[in-house]
């Protein structure tokens, strides 16, 4: 059994086969929203705050914070943010570039255990992410793509995947420090992905014994009903083995295709995940009359 520990200065989330799903939420990400970008740039993370505190309410358990903004200083940005949404609340973090210089700016200033994304099989990158790994301590995501791009080949993806882990375990990284992204892809785009992508995180979880992590929209891209489909595909990745993904936890559809599925693995003991997140309020009145019916009784 493999478990992934990250955490904040004070707060554990682990990742494993045999617990509950970990949502990680990807709210704090400017791509795509161009007022939340510009908001950053200027130094006004207001609309941070509030997508960090409403994910958080939404059920997510780690944040991905992200700050890629087209001729901004990224790294200053990422690690403002990161020091300000531990401010505000002890969820870990996953800290999230493509920019190497960011990625050590935002670890200098974390205080826990991140999560970091990421790293991918090209060689360079793996000689510059993976000493920060070690250097920090940090958990990492893996990408299983190399200086080829993204395979259509699941078995390709597969060996990606295992010479991260074999070049991490050379700088004396453990393999439950290494979180896989196995890619998932548009099902509108190839039919059979969603096929292909659940064959794959088996053999993830089975053997390279490895926990993994996804960005799941991907799987609905350019097709209606997205939150539908991907609630569909959350709850059969996490029947594939899947132990996190980065998704909108404000989604209730999603939540609900999580949380049910982690009901039906037998990961959420007693339901009492599902009753708590469900369970509708007792009518005004009735705790009062229950009360009074059980002194009559008694």
């Amino acid at each position: 059994m493999t478990d992934t520990v990250i955490s904040s200065a004070t707060k554990e989330v682990v990742l494993g086969f045999e617990r509950p799903f970990v949502v990680i939420g990807e709210r704090i990400n400017p791509t795509g929203r161009k007022l939340l970008a510009e908001e950053m740039k200027n130094g006004d993370y207001s609309r941070v705050e509030a997508d960090a505190m409403a994910q958080i309410a939404a059920g997510a358990h780690v944040l991905d914070v992200n700050a890629g903004i087209p001729l901004a200083d990224e790294p200053a940005i990422l690690a403002d943010v990161i020091q300000l949404v531990q401010s505000l609340t002890d969820v870990p973090l996953c800290i999230d570039s493509s920019i190497i210089e960011a990625l050590e700016s935002g670890l200098a200033v974390y205080k826990g255990k991140a999560l970091l994304n990421s790293v991918t099989g090209e060689e360079e990158n793996l000689e510059r992410v993976l000493p920060l790994v070690k250097k920090y301590g940090c958990a990492v995501v893996a990408i299983s793509n190399d200086e080829t791009g993204i395979s259509q080949d699941i078995n390709v993806r597969y060996d990606v995947a295992k010479k991260i882990v074999e070049h991490a375990a050379d700088y004396g990284i453990p393999a439950s420090d290494v979180v896989v992204d196995p890619l998932v892809m548009p099902v509108g785009a190839i039919n059979t992905a969603g096929r292909q992508v659940m064959d794959l995180i088996h053999r993830l979880r089975t053997e390279l014994k490895v926990n993994t992590t996804c960005g799941a929209s991907n799987v609905s891209f350019g097709l209606p009903n997205r939150n539908g489909l991907n609630a569909a595909f959350m709850s059969m990745a996490i029947g594939a083995g899947m132990t996190s993904a980065i998704t909108n936890p404000m989604h209730g559809e999603i939540m609900a295709g999580i949380r049910g599925a982690d009901v039906m693995m037998g990961h959420d003991p007693e339901c009492m995940n599902w009753i708590k997140a469900y369970r509708e309020p007792p009518a005004e009145g009735e705790g009062r009359r229950a009360r009074r019916g059980n002194r009559r009784r008694g």
